[in-house]
């Protein structure tokens, strides 16, 4: 390149109901790196899935509208043959790709299986861990097989609903009782999720989240803290110290997120010691569950009636702005968000690199 800047490619927006998050995640990153170390290619995908690829950034842009390119940059076409240029033995003018894509489309590995099949670096979770890491239902086995704690739980298709809701029922209040939540599979940021009181409001509870996923899960309640860790690293990752998340409603949902302000961080969580050593350890076990790589927040139910811990989910891709949990959380265990994004790329480039090394049936 003439210079010793890598390139890092910002992919933000996206199909997903967390469109606006992910702008707003975006803009963070985007004037937290260092732009001596760093020139950044902004690619956009609006909520209709189509790809804008901008000019090379040597400075943050000014406004968060700036990020949603106009329609006079370069359009879907353009961005997918930058990306795929380093496939085809063109100029590689992207060294890295940094998807900042919460929810379907982002986080669930299809994006990580495009960047795979361009053979080009990128930040975060692999195809598996990603898709795992979004799925609920089939975190919730590999957690199971990993002999890790969890709440009681039942999940369905819809297929199955439509076949047999009342044993779905009968079988939601045998094993989990009232009240229970409701949440699709397959969807991030607590959209669709509902706590129902009775038989009456987990039909609709169902119904609802029906409307975002294929697939339902329903959990028992637990009367507990919400406290989260932050996972950092590839083959040897680094726990943070835990946090705790004090909500302003029944649960953590979008609003309490994103939208009404009233939720409240305590970072580090107000815990013995011995339960945030036992936090930290089950939090990589759950990383490693996954096959997680790059970063992970592994989050936690502690029961306020005895103190047992059950691992809720794991998040692939938090959220990232300077004021969410996950970087506040490395923040206070050591590592700044300009440093936390350093790191990031460092293992994303670790990672790829390690994979050049492996013989493929063709080289055979």
């Amino acid at each position: 390149m003439g210079n010793n800047k890598k390139t890092v490619g910002l992919v933000y927006g996206g199909k997903s109901g967390e469109h606006e998050v992910s702008l707003q995640t975006a803009f963070a990153v985007m004037n937290a790196f260092d732009y001596d170390k760093y020139e950044l290619i902004p690619f956009y995908i609006t909520k209709q899935g189509e790809w804008r690829k901008g000019t090379t950034l040597q400075a943050p842009l000014g406004k968060l509208d700036q990020l949603k390119l106009e329609q006079s940059q370069e359009g879907t076409e353009a961005a997918l043959g930058a990306i795929f240029s380093r496939l085809y033995g063109g100029e590689a003018g992207i060294d890295l790709m940094f998807p900042l894509l919460h929810g379907t489309f982002g986080e669930d590995g299809t994006i990580q299986g495009l960047f795979e099949m361009a053979n080009i670096p990128y930040v975060g979770a692999g195809v598996l861990a990603s898709a795992a890491g979004m799925d609920k239902a089939v975190m919730k086995k590999l957690f199971a097989q990993a002999g890790l704690p969890q709440c009681g739980y039942r999940f369905f298709t819809k297929s199955q609903w439509e076949r047999s809701s009342f044993n779905l029922i009968m079988g939601v209040e045998d094993d989990l009782g009232y009240p229970c939540f409701v949440k699709p599979a397959n969807l991030g940021s607590s959209v669709g999720i509902s706590k129902a009181r009775n038989r009456e409001e987990l039909e609709q509870a169902i119904e609802l989240a029906f409307r975002y996923d294929l697939k339902v899960i329903v959990e028992e309640f637990v009367d507990a803290r919400e406290v989260e860790v932050a996972v950092l690293g590839n083959d040897e990752p680094m726990a943070s110290v835990p946090g705790e998340i004090i909500s302003s409603s029944d649960y953590y949902d979008y609003a309490a997120k994103y939208t009404d302000g009233q939720s409240e961080m305590v970072i580090p969580a107000s815990l013995d010691a011995e339960t945030a050593d036992r936090l930290r350890e089950l939090a990589l076990i759950a990383f490693q569950a996954i096959e997680g790589s790059g970063i992970t927040r592994a989050d936690f139910f502690i029961r306020k009636s005895d103190g047992a811990i059950f691992i809720n989910e794991v998040n692939t891709m938090p959220g990232f702005t300077p004021y969410s949990m996950y970087p506040l959380l490395w923040r206070e265990t050591g590592l700044g968000y300009q440093a936390l994004l350093d790191r990031m790329i460092e293992l994303a480039l670790e990672r790829y690199n390690s994979k050049q090394s492996l013989v493929f049936a063709n080289d055979i």
